[in-house]
């Protein structure tokens, strides 16, 4: 199985989430347009859950939303299943986002990058650094290693809901988004994960190889 981190960035950088509103439609977008039927409009009926059988394109394994762009962990589930899912997620997204603000034209700022995970320490340090990304917001040191309390910095991770660490360490909060089973192997414990999260935080060695992960 092929696994590839995702990532695009509004348009000049611009904030695509302004508010939680659009991170819980955000969340919204990655299950509802992660199937291969058509996505029903909100003002449309649909059919009782219990009646839905969906068929995912991707396997999301990690997610993180921040102000002006996202990174996403997938595999594909059928064949071209991440260019169908990135193409309904985008375009859904963006039609949202520019009838709640009356604004016009394009949101992103091109076709999404995509990189394929080819190397064994690129896989085992991805998952980490997607969750790690929210440290931008108020630890940036972070990508030097040079996060004087990690204490803190773990903290502020506990607390940001945007994205599937805390469903990693276990306390519940998007958890149907995720497939988290792939990487339990790699990731070990949750007691483990969080290990690993704090040597990345501690050590400037290891923090560095996060410069060559976008």
């Amino acid at each position: 199985m092929e696994f590839y981190h995702i990532l695009n960035r509004g348009v000049d950088r611009r904030k695509v989430m302004l508010d939680d509103h659009d991170r819980v439609r955000f969340i919204h977008d990655l299950f509802v347009f992660n199937d291969s039927a058509p996505a029903l409009h909100p003002s449309q009926p649909g059919r009782r859950e219990e009646e839905v059988v969906r068929k995912l394109l991707v396997h999301i394994h990690a997610f993180c939303l921040m102000p002006n762009h996202f990174h996403l962990l997938l595999s594909p589930a059928i064949e071209n299943g991440i260019s169908l899912f990135m193409k309904k997620l985008g375009m859904g997204y963006a039609k949202y986002f520019n009838e709640r603000n009356r604004r016009t034209g394009a949101l992103w700022q091109g076709k999404y990058k995509k990189i394929l995970i080819e190397h064994d320490a690129h896989f085992s340090y991805i998952p980490y650094y997607i969750h790690l990304n929210a440290l931008d917001l108020k630890f940036p040191e972070w990508r030097e290693g040079k996060v004087k309390n990690a204490g803190s910095a773990i903290d502020f991770l506990n607390t940001y809901r945007w994205s599937s660490h805390l469903d990693y360490i276990g306390m519940r909060n998007f958890p149907s988004i995720t497939n988290r089973g792939m990487l339990s192997s790699m990731l070990g414990t949750k007691r483990e994960y969080k290990s690993g999260i704090r040597s990345i935080i501690s050590d400037p060695i290891i923090a560095a190889g996060s410069l060559d992960l976008e």
